[in-house]
């Protein structure tokens, strides 16, 4: 059997029901957005910032931001995986990628729970 040194332990099923589960979470948070929009109809910034200023829109948007970062994970390891050949070179570019994620969750982060 052949071990994927990469792939840090996952599959192929758990990578399609991660990608699965995630689209699921950003249509749902699309839905959320789109439904407060049409509901709300006069929206001016007070009431933008009431929205999003509720637990609720705020845990939703991190969960959606989460998603989409899985998400992104995923399909550059896909194509990294796939086009680049050479292990350091892949590596080093995935090392890059995780940096760059895990700093849009932290500023996310910031963003939705700052002051």
């Amino acid at each position: 059997m052949v071990n994927n040194v990469s792939a840090l332990g996952r599959n192929g099923v758990h990578d399609w029901l991660l990608l699965r589960a995630s689209a699921i979470v950003i249509t749902l948070y699309i839905l959320y957005i789109i439904g407060f929009v049409v509901i709300a109809r006069d929206i001016d910034f007070n009431v933008w910032q009431g929205f999003f200023a509720s637990s609720i829109t705020k845990v939703f948007t991190l969960l959606a931001l989460l998603s989409i970062l899985i998400h992104a994970w995923i399909g550059m390891w896909q194509v990294l995986t796939d086009y680049v050949k050479p292990l350091a070179v892949r590596l080093v570019l995935q090392l890059a990628i995780v940096v760059t994620l895990v700093v849009y969750l932290l500023y996310g982060t910031i963003v939705v729970w700052g002051a």
